[in-house]
């Protein structure tokens, strides 16, 4: 896809210990109605983390005190409506007290389990991110 610039784009991988991990999704309230992680796309000036925080405020409520950031992340590369796009996510937890207030792009959220999540998002890169993030968290404990 030469000359094609690259959308890009940036989230959070969210993840809570109740006492077992869950992660967060959420389901777009437009198109296929599809599930994933609060996320999108950069604008001008800002880094990928800024862009992760804002989008996160906005999608689901949840300001930078609200997440604990870890030391992992991930990008993963893509092709919408025949554009490359790369989409990097940062894992994060969700800080005790912190709630979800859903913005209009989105209709609905669960926290699931690794297999209940993977089952839910229905894309094959995004299933590898969120059992890449839990082989991560597991090798912390």
């Amino acid at each position: 896809m030469a000359g094609c610039e690259v959308v890009k784009a940036a989230g959070f991988v969210i993840f809570r210990r109740q006492p077992a991990l869950e992660y967060l999704l959420m389901q777009a309230s437009y198109g296929i109605h599809h599930w994933t992680p609060p996320k999108g796309h950069v604008e001008q000036g800002e880094d990928l983390l800024q862009t992760a925080y804002r989008e996160t405020e906005e999608e689901a409520g949840l300001s930078k005190n609200d997440l604990l950031l870890t030391n992992y992340s991930e990008t993963i590369n893509y092709e919408v409506n025949s554009k490359p796009k790369a989409v990097t996510y940062y894992l994060a937890e969700l800080s005790d007290g912190a709630s979800i207030k859903l913005s209009n792009e989105h209709q609905d959220y669960k926290w699931a389990n690794l297999e209940d999540a993977c089952k839910l998002v229905n894309f094959p890169e995004m299933q590898k991110v969120l059992r890449n993030c839990d082989t991560f968290l597991l090798s912390k404990k």
